[in-house]
């Protein structure tokens, strides 16, 4: 008999991956208590090993990774079950680290581990160089004296800067804030709570959904954790009420396998992916703190990611021993739900998961299209998974006047399905009137009307004729996991159409394909997507046209930009007037 561990054994389980699906016995039961015991000695035992690999390669990190392994050196120093429970040299390695910390510091105290003298780069260093300074106090052994003293002394000078410097970014805010809580707890300085004060009194941004203004997976995680010091060091209680709200949106946005959604992002991570073990701590937290079932659940699910172990025990030790609370028995779990259809209208991105299968629809980017940071720009508007197999993203693209991909005006509900739609339309411009007409021609340089690009010709005040109009509106019909999208553009006639679709890499295509270099085109019928024993039926394929050439659109492409990425690509392809209807089962 083949014998399976337990967390292999949660993970297919919570998947409906084998023949037993966790809904037929008690969840209670299928997860048990969370033996905190045991994870703080994982921990101690994955913390040991990363200090072996630094004594043995004596190299010291430069960067902000720095406050990290003092963190971890400190952690296994002052734990009694690690195999380097006070052992010398261990001080030795916190002594160049803390020279390199002093020297690396301006006149004003802070670092250039990051950005140049950056107040919230040094913030976050700090997070993980206060828990050293805090664990070490605790210690008393006279060996460490020596350590405390230094490190008071960088903590110190760093906060000066913290106390006066500012910031770029809304989480940085709160970076800085929980910065100067921790080390207001360890050296009690009135100025740092005012700073907090000064802070806090702009107010915490939360939409109605549960999104932080960025609405970045990536930076929540940052405020949740700000949030929550802050709670912590100075009784603000009020201040976990938003990380409550984050982490209920958070579930709803998690795939299966742990993955996140993405896909209405203003940030950079809208265009790379991001993980749930990343909240690990702030469930474990909210879930003890609160005596909360559903997030006890969740940390115990979190638990069976494949990536546990790496993210959360090998680096979790400083936040057990600097949060004692972390370390107390998670309550009784409740299984959170596994078949919901859950529309966030503040972003306009729809989420619908059927145990195992999952569809995520997306109509909420920042308009009109701007290409920066703090504006949501992604053209993924629909994905689907089926178990391991996954559809990344599908994108939808026209050559009507190199306006490119398709940005939907928002998402709306029907009383049989979700619509996004768009209208587009493109002018020729007149001469301007007489009375606005210069010698020179020196213009004001302002963007096209249509916003595709700028130029010296005082667009907004001048006539326009032959306008081209393209509408477009796609509407999804979603039962039990199979999935159908309807398009409808309609325009000038033969208007390319690109439907683009990108499968995870490693996986098997089949179906009638036309190849073309790395380009598979669906002529006709279904395809086929399996990777391992999960399979994505698709179609009907369509093959009109072959032209790949500037799906981006202008903004892109007077660069050579382009947002191609990783993966299988399938096309389907027509012109318009385009009517298609596309399934994933």
């Amino acid at each position: 008999m083949q014998l399976v561990s337990r967390s292999l054994f949660l993970k297919r389980s919570f998947q409906f991956g084998g023949s037993l699906m966790l809904s037929q016995i008690p969840f209670s039961s299928a997860f048990g208590r969370s033996d905190a015991t045991d994870l703080l000695q994982r921990m101690v035992n994955a913390n040991d090993e990363r200090v072996n690999v630094m004594l043995i390669s004596s190299k010291v990190n430069y960067g902000r990774g720095i406050g990290k392994e003092l963190a971890c050196i400190a952690s296994a120093y002052v734990t009694a079950t690690s195999r380097y429970f006070h052992r010398r040299e261990l001080i030795t390695v916190m002594e160049q680290i803390l020279d390199i910390l002093k020297n690396s510091q301006s006149e004003d105290g802070t670092l250039n581990f990051g950005n140049l003298e950056s107040p919230p780069d040094t913030g976050f260093l700090l997070e993980p160089a206060t828990a050293a300074a805090n664990i070490l106090l605790k210690d008393g052994s006279d060996d460490v004296k020596g350590i405390n003293a230094a490190l008071k002394s960088f903590i110190q000078k760093a906060s000066e800067g913290l106390i006066t410097g500012g910031v770029h970014t809304p989480n940085h805010r709160w970076v800085v804030c929980a910065a100067l809580a921790k080390i207001n707890k360890l050296y009690p300085d009135e100025r740092m709570v005012n700073r907090i004060d000064e802070w806090l009194a702009e107010g915490i941004f939360m939409d109605a959904d549960g999104h932080y203004p960025e609405r970045s997976q990536n930076y929540a995680v940052v405020e949740n954790n700000s949030l929550i010091t802050l709670a912590r060091m100075l009784g603000k209680k009020e201040l976990l009420d938003p990380v409550r709200r984050n982490l209920r949106l958070t579930y709803y946005y998690m795939e299966p396998n742990g993955d996140l959604v993405v896909n209405d992002s203003r940030r950079q991570d809208q265009w790379t992916s991001k993980r749930m073990v990343a909240f690990y701590m702030h469930y474990r937290f909210m879930a003890i703190h609160d005596g909360h079932p559903t997030y006890s659940g969740i940390a115990q699910l979190i638990e069976t990611f494949d990536d546990f172990d790496k993210e959360v025990v090998k680096q979790g030790l400083i936040h057990f021993l600097d949060e004692p609370i972390l370390q107390q028995e998670l309550p009784s779990p409740e299984k959170p739900e596994i078949i919901f259809e859950k529309l966030f209208s503040t972003s306009s991105l729809l989420r619908i998961r059927r145990n195992n299968i999952t569809s995520t629809l997306f109509g909420g980017a920042d308009l009109p299209l701007v290409i920066a940071s703090g504006r949501s720009c992604s053209p993924n508007i629909f994905s689907y998974r089926k178990g391991d197999a996954i559809l990344k993203y599908l994108r939808l693209s026209t050559n009507f006047f190199s306006t490119g991909y398709f940005y939907s005006n928002g998402l709306k509900k029907t009383g049989t399905g979700y619509v996004l739609h768009s209208k587009l339309d493109v002018p020729y411009y007149q001469p301007l009137p007489k009375h606005l007409r210069k010698k020179d021609g020196d213009y004001t340089l302002a963007p096209s009307i249509d916003d595709r690009f700028w130029n010296k010709m005082d667009f907004k005040n001048r006539p326009v004729s032959n306008v081209k109009t393209l509408t477009t509106v796609l509407t999804l019909h979603e039962k039990d996991g199979l999935n159908e999208l309807i398009f409808d553009i309609n325009g000038p006639k033969g208007v390319l159409v690109t439907i683009e679709l990108c499968f995870n890499s490693g996986g098997e295509l089949s179906g009638s394909f036309q190849r073309i270099g790395d380009n598979m085109f669906l002529e006709t019928g279904n395809g086929s997507y399996r990777f391992g024993n999960d399979n994505i039926q698709f179609g009907p394929g369509l093959n009109e046209h072959q032209n790949l050439r500037e799906l981006e659109g202008e903004r892109y492409a007077t660069h050579f930009g382009s947002l191609r990425t990783d993966g299988m690509h399938v096309y389907i392809t027509g012109k318009t007037p385009f009517q298609h209807r596309l399934q994933f089962m």
